[in-house]
């Protein structure tokens, strides 16, 4: 019989996924599901998308420019221009999602068996981009007593081998909710200017900041324009998951040739999601500024109410919308589980993410969960509600 590839055996299965069959069959029985496993927002993806579809309405859906249609392009760069980074199309690259752009990156920067310094917890589909490109990830542990903030330059240093060609974060992060300031993101700028490293920076939760905090962006390090990559996308901005927009942005032409060749390759990101970003691109300040000001109110309702359960913590969050969380029970992987199988709370019950999952050193995050405060405040009170009772009952 033939034999599935090494590099997928070796790929772990997505601990925000892997539930879905439990969640599908407490469904079944009747069992209303509040996800909080999954950074898919509730709120409504802006009516500019779906007119600028209706208004399209192509005859024939074609294949679009491999790097994306320029008209996108240009109000992507208007957008950075916007936020004070002068970019031409050329240094933007639209993909399937920021997904495939991590994924293009990977192969473009780093050869079979070499290593990128990575902070975990980290967002769980890292691991299986880098195990498809043969890349290995190097984990550098943060932890949720020091909420999870980046390690020291020296700390950094010490796993840097001649394998070592890239640090990756994500800013602000999923799955902790950090938001790294200029500081420690300079340190890094220092590091690969150093050792002759990439910095790939996962951007895509720019918007989502908290508390008066700044979003210091890897676009802005000057003399590390060689060294900077930036992937970014319209999923959670704009609450377009499904549209599958992303991009990779960098002003080295060596990373971008080489990124279009695979993108060539692919043929072309989706033409209909691409019609839909372009238009959304151009919305007003005011339209950032009302869906910061709604997950800001989330956050601060869910950190109250999680720190009010018995055993629970909930460290410093400020940015992106997650939480990662400490549960006063030994391996939340079971207890997530176990809340899909066999708990229900008045008719529901709520699916979250293993903490294990976002981490690439064995054996920790067995007592933690990643939380997504994608639902309104009702709806986050009666998960939460679900949860505090299923601490209860657990055993």
């Amino acid at each position: 019989m033939p034999h599935i590839s090494d590099r997928l055996q070796r790929m772990p299965s997505s601990p925000i996924r892997k539930l879905v069959p439990y969640a599908d069959a407490a469904r079944k029985r009747g069992t209303h599901i509040y996800h909080l496993n999954i950074g898919q927002p509730d709120i409504e993806t802006p009516a500019a998308w779906w007119d600028a579809i209706q208004t399209a309405q192509p005859k024939v859906l074609a294949y679009s420019h491999s790097a994306g249609n320029e008209s996108l392009r240009q109000r992507i760069a208007d957008y950075y221009r916007r936020l004070g980074h002068d970019l031409s199309v050329d240094e933007i690259l639209t993909t399937v999602g920021a997904s495939e752009a991590l994924s293009f990156v990977f192969a473009a920067c780093m050869n079979p068996g070499d290593e990128m310094i990575v902070p975990e917890p980290f967002y769980a589909n890292y691991n299986g981009f880098s195990i498809a490109s043969d890349v290995n990830v190097v984990p550098i542990t943060t932890s949720i007593e020091d909420n999870f903030a980046l390690p020291s330059i020296e700390t950094f240093e010490k796993l840097i081998t001649p394998k070592t060609k890239a640090i990756l974060i994500c800013n602000p992060s999923n799955p902790t909710g950090i938001v790294y300031p200029k500081e420690a993101l300079l340190k890094l700028r220092e590091i690969a200017l150093k050792h002759d490293l990439y910095l790939i920076v996962d951007e895509v939760y720019r918007e989502f900041i908290y508390d008066g905090d700044a979003h210091y962006s890897a676009l802005s390090m000057e003399g590390a324009e060689q060294n900077v990559i930036v992937t970014d996308s319209v999923s959670k901005r704009f609450s377009a998951c499904g549209a599958r927009i992303g991009c990779v942005i960098s002003r080295n032409k060596d990373v971008m040739a080489a990124i279009m060749k695979m993108a060539q390759a692919r043929l072309s990101p989706p033409t209909l999601g691409q019609i839909g970003a372009e238009a959304v691109y151009s919305l007003p300040q005011s339209f950032y500024d009302e869906i910061n000001q709604e997950y800001r109110k989330r956050r601060d309702f869910l950190k109250k109410r999680l720190n009010e359960i018995p055993g629970v913590h909930c460290p410093e969050i400020n940015g992106a919308f997650y939480a990662f969380v400490r549960l006063p029970v030994a391996n939340t992987e079971h207890f997530c589980q176990w809340m899909l199988e066999s708990f229900s709370h008045d008719g529901a019950t709520v699916m979250m993410a293993p903490g294990g999952g976002f981490y690439s050193t064995d054996g920790l995050g067995s007592d933690e969960v990643r939380i997504a405060y994608v639902l309104n405040t009702e709806d986050l009170a009666k998960a939460l509600d679900c949860l505090e009772e299923g601490l209860k009952k657990y055993e």
